[in-house]
């Protein structure tokens, strides 16, 4: 899997990028990788930007979204499937976006009347409008209203409702749609037995949530300790407790590790730590949260990538 492009918002609401390129997912009219940060070309007024394998998303201030690089599944939205863009194109027939989300090859957007658009590969049903065909425009999730918060995992989706829950859709193979079962869903469910929820991240194969209280839960795949409950179990099919967690203020999933950023700028991490990911100066996995060893005072903003081995922090000016 390739890794996605680095992505910086500059001062002026502009984006800057590096790295891979193979597929102009860097946005500079070139297809040439590139070891320094470089300008987006087209690109301004930019309040979030997100990136997918090989594929990127910024949201403008006025609400609508640009997209550049790969399009093989449909992900740049622009109504044709195939070949790249090398520079940002608008996506098809959206307008007062207040959120974006992306992983590999597939796009979530939220509206500001609290409904959510989604585009892109839909093998799996990540998609959410009942059907499993691939999408080359956005569509509307199917029975979703009053949404708060959207994240996408490798192939699966979650939406945090104003009222507290959480609805999910895509693969559920490893259980990360958390309502009980292992089988796939095309149009949101329910998770189970989750409520007063702030905070949702989907990993490659499993699902995060921060309650109101502070603490975490899990489900989904558990084969690297994603779980953070101590358990040693493959998987599980509905949320269970992060183990020794609380006063969390925001989380963040890998493709297999998670991070979470404690109220007194601290960061916990958990999971696969193939490459050190954890960043706790071994690469041996955790099954339980572990101190990142930040080397910083205050964290104030936490990263994960679906796809990538890597974790990222950075800290307040």
């Amino acid at each position: 899997m390739a890794l996605p492009a680095p992505m910086a918002a500059a001062q002026a609401q502009r984006v800057e990028s590096w790295g891979a390129n193979g597929s102009g997912q860097l946005g500079d009219g070139t297809m040439t990788n590139h070891p320094t940060p470089g300008g987006v070309r087209e690109l301004s007024g930019v309040t979030a930007v997100v990136a997918g394998c090989s594929h990127s998303l910024a949201l403008l201030s006025n609400g609508t979204v640009r997209a550049w690089g790969n399009n093989s599944d449909g992900q740049l939205g622009i109504g044709t499937t195939g070949g790249t863009s090398t520079t940002p194109v608008p996506v098809s027939g959206l307008s007062n976006v207040t959120a974006v989300a992306t992983s590999c090859d597939h796009n979530l957007a939220l509206l500001a009347d609290g409904t959510v658009r989604a585009w892109g590969d839909n093998d799996s049903g990540h998609l959410g409008n009942g059907t499993t065909a691939d999408s080359n425009v956005p569509v509307p999730v199917s029975g979703l209203g009053g949404v708060r918060d959207i994240s996408a995992g490798f192939n699966h989706s979650l939406a945090r409702l104003a009222n507290g829950t959480v609805r999910a859709w895509g693969d559920n193979s490893s259980g990360q749609l958390g309502n009980g079962t292992t089988t796939d869903s095309n149009v949101p469910v329910p998770v189970s037995g989750l409520g007063g929820v702030r905070d949702v991240a989907a990993g490659g194969f499993f699902s995060l949530a921060r309650l109101a209280n502070g603490t975490v839960r899990a489900w989904g795949n558990n084969s690297n300790g994603e779980l953070g409950n101590g358990s040693t179990v493959s998987e599980s099919l509905v949320p269970v407790s992060v183990s020794g967690l609380g006063g969390v203020r925001d989380v963040a999933a890998g493709s297999s590790h998670s991070l979470a950023r404690l109220a007194n700028g601290t960061v916990r991490a958990w999971g696969s730590n193939f490459s050190g990911q954890l960043g706790n100066g071994s690469t041996v996995d955790s099954n339980v949260p572990v101190p990142v060893r930040t080397g910083i005072g205050y964290v104030r903003y936490i990263a994960a990538a679906v796809g990538p081995f890597t974790s990222s922090t950075s800290l307040a000016a």
